[in-house]
């Protein structure tokens, strides 16, 4: 598992125009909706500042789009081609052709998120304590898991045809709801508790339950710890049935 896992790594680092295109994007975007905004002015409800907001959301939608997008299509391509046909005749177990994937896709997002961090600070002159930093990177990177994991049972069970625009769909609408293009308070009540028991909102409120000084909230922490197991859980057990057939 440790060579597969090896190797997957590697795959991803020399795709050179994706490892740009996901490093390079979300902080890109932070800059433009932050453009001309106040740094201090903060968002009513929330009590945290714009500027501050957007950073925690693009790290989380930095991290989404090369996770999410990149597993996905990359996985239904190797399904056609007979590359997971192969694994699935050796030992690997199920869970390990699933982590394996998911520590491939967490070696694109944690540069994204380190460099959102970079230009809030040096541009956007966002200021926290160090275990703020520390804290809300490690979750942002942390979190990125599940969409990972979603990005493998997506591409496990469509074509590659489909995979994209599944992933795409997957991915815009849990952005949207997840307050990560727009603040969340702006939401009606109704559209808030739907969002609160999606993924992507307990994953950036994981950040800004930092942003305020505190820990992250339990209630959000078992939300995103129930769909990485779901998706985890599912992804592997299609890779197991799939190997029974083989």
């Amino acid at each position: 598992m440790k060579t597969l896992i090896k190797l997957e790594i590697l795959r991803v680092l020399r795709n050179r125009k994706f490892m740009f295109f996901s490093v390079i994007y979300p902080p890109v975007l932070f800059l433009l909706l932050t453009a001309g905004q106040d740094a201090h002015k903060k968002l009513d409800g929330l009590g945290i500042t714009v500027v501050a907001y957007y950073m925690v959301a693009m790290c989380a939608f930095g991290a989404m789009t090369a996770v999410l997008m990149g597993n996905a299509e990359r996985i239904s391509r190797e399904r056609e081609k007979g590359w997971v046909r192969q694994l699935r005749l050796t030992a690997l177990p199920g869970r390990g052709y699933v982590t394996a994937k998911i520590a491939s896709a967490a070696t694109i997002s944690l540069p994204s998120i380190i460099l959102v961090m970079l230009v809030a600070a040096s541009v956007k002159q966002v200021r926290l304590d160090a275990w703020q930093w520390a804290g809300i990177l490690l979750c942002s990177w942390a979190g990125s898991f599940v969409f990972a994991a979603l990005g493998v049972a997506i591409g496990y069970v469509a074509t590659a045809d489909v995979a994209r625009p599944i992933a795409m769909i997957a991915y815009f609408v849990l952005a949207a709801l997840g307050g990560l293009w727009a603040p969340f308070t702006l939401f009606p009540g109704w559209l808030q508790t739907i969002a609160d028991y999606l993924p992507a909102r307990p994953y950036a409120a994981l950040g800004q339950a930092i942003e305020f000084g505190s820990a992250p909230h339990l209630k959000d922490i078992a939300v995103l710890a129930f769909y990485l197991v779901l998706f985890a859980g599912g992804a592997a057990w299609m890779y197991r049935k799939d190997t029974a057939k083989a």
